[in-house]
């Protein structure tokens, strides 16, 4: 009796049900209507011809509009009304000139502190990165930083912590998933006791990444501790497409100074706390210096966005002392990706790394659902002579992902490309290392829903010492993986490759 009523309290429960009302309800009216079938014929023909156009002729991928082209052609009316709710990406006029008023404040803050720092080695496709980067991905490029790349959640987590207690000014900090448990509460009693210190502590996270891990309304738990807190998209039980837009950064910023981005959120199976589906490989990079300051404007955005504030930018940038940056090594960008305009910063990082790759493209991904432009991108530089590999989940966390994931499989590795599955669980890092001067790491995956509907963000790294370090990783990984070869990517059962083929379709809504 206890367990049922505690399913029947879930939020998730309660939330899903109520949609199934709203949607149960608007196909009995649709119903009702058909009654005066002439009329309703008419105005449904006309509708899903209008939205059909619409499609066509919008910017989105266009596998996106093939995945829903098919159910409105095949299920007539309620194809339809399904896109009308769900299929698009939408925000409201006022929204739209809110986040342009805050960049334009984000960017005159960093012109106001980043004293033009350019590539000076003249590598034009460093440059060509960097430039675009700064045009459309919100992201200065930055010198004197050092930085450390964590292979595991579990060591990202430790350095975390170090880093958290030297705090003297503000800690910054936006997840995906916040879960109760060793790793959140451990961290929550930190940011707790800094906030009675007197610091300006600042937490966001997305209602949907913990729609199921947190109790509704957590953020007051947060606030009564002291900490500024927000909620990103609250996620209501009303039929909308703002459902679309998720919250998948990971940031924890420290005085300005001190920045840290990656895979992990704040949940127990991030460091291998919890077993969930075997082993959970993650990762983690810190940075030190300036390049943190572009962290620290990320967060600061997304907040004046959310909390409605108005802060000065500038009276969060770090004063340095003289033996506190580091030498310059190599460049820093951080960069995001937002559903705000058209521009797919986080695929064109992708791409421009893949296409621009000399010798070697090294990739790991918890997901290996692209589309056409990245399939073609990856298997023309294999055939160049170019050594790509992938490096995929062996045991998957969503088992409809995966099975779209190796329907990929074939065409990659016919083209040359190795494709690898890490057999000791869960693969979750996205990293891209190429040429072994240039890598990201960062929270985009190889899947749709973060190259074109989440908020995104990543760090590009170029000539810097952890770009050795996440090549190493990515070494070791791949040596305790299968290489997956093209006879078992080939002999899968007709039933399972017509699956796949179907779920491959309606990959994009995912």
């Amino acid at each position: 009796m206890k367990n049922l009523m505690k399913i029947i309290s879930n939020r998730a429960i309660i939330i899903g049900l109520l949609i199934l009302f709203q949607l149960v309800l608007l196909f009995a009216i649709i119903f009702k209507f058909q009654e005066y079938f002439v009329y309703f014929y008419g105005t449904y023909i006309a509708v899903s011809a209008a939205v059909i156009i619409k499609i066509v002729n919008s910017r989105s991928n266009p596998a996106y509009k093939i995945a829903w082209i098919i159910p409105i052609m095949l299920i007539p009316i309620f194809g339809t009304v399904i896109y009308l709710v769900f299929g698009r990406v939408r925000f409201s006029k006022d929204d739209k000139e809110m986040m342009a008023r805050i960049q334009e404040k984000e960017k005159e803050a960093n012109l106001d502190t980043v004293k033009g720092v350019t590539i000076d080695d003249g590598n034009m496709d460093a440059i060509i990165q960097s430039n675009y980067l700064s045009q459309f991905g919100e992201g200065a490029l930055f010198n004197n930083t050092s930085s450390e790349y964590f292979p595991l959640g579990e060591d990202a987590f430790k350095a975390m912590l170090v880093e958290l207690e030297k705090a003297e000014k503000y800690i910054f900090m936006e997840y995906f998933i916040v879960e109760e448990g060793k790793m959140w509460n451990t961290l929550l009693e930190v940011l707790e006791r800094k906030a009675k210190e007197g610091l300006d502590v600042r937490f966001i996270y997305d209602d949907f990444g913990c729609l199921t891990t947190l109790p509704h309304h957590y953020y007051r738990q947060i606030e009564d501790k002291g900490i500024k807190c927000c909620v990103f998209n609250p996620f209501i039980p009303v039929l909308s497409p703002i459902f679309n837009n998720r919250n998948h950064r990971k940031i924890t910023v420290i005085d300005g100074k001190v920045a840290f981005t990656g895979g992990i959120n704040l949940a127990d199976e991030y460091i291998n706390e919890v077993d969930r589906f075997g082993h959970w490989k993650d990762n983690s990079i810190m940075v030190k210096g300036k390049a943190a300051w572009g962290f620290t404007l990320l967060f600061l955005s997304l907040w004046e966005f959310v909390y409605k504030a108005d802060d000065n930018l500038e009276d969060f940038y770090p004063e340095f002392k003289e033996d506190e940056l580091p030498e310059s090594e190599g460049y820093y960008q951080p960069y995001v990706d937002s559903p705000f305009d058209n521009e797919t910063v986080g695929m064109n990082v992708y791409l421009n790394l893949i296409s621009r790759a000399k010798e070697t493209v090294f990739i790991t991904t918890p997901y290996l659902i692209i589309d056409n432009l990245i399939m073609e991108a990856l298997c023309n530089a294999a055939k160049g002579g170019v050594d790509v590999r992938i490096i995929v989940p062996h045991n998957p966390d969503k088992w409809y992902v995966h099975a779209v994931t190796r329907s990929n499989y074939a065409q990659l590795i016919e083209a040359g490309v190795k494709i690898y599955e890490y057999t000791p669980g869960f693969i979750h890092s996205k990293t891209f290392v190429v040429d072994g001067i240039y890598a990201t790491v960062g929270t985009v995956n190889l899947d749709y829903r973060s190259l074109f509907l989440h908020f995104e963000c990543g760090i590009w790294m170029y000539k810097t010492s952890t770009v050795a370090d996440v090549l190493r990783d990515h070494l070791e990984t791949e040596a305790k993986s299968q290489l997956i070869t093209l006879e078992e990517a080939k002999n899968v059962k007709w039933f399972v490759r017509l699956g796949r083929a179907i779920l491959s379709v309606f990959s994009p809504l995912l």
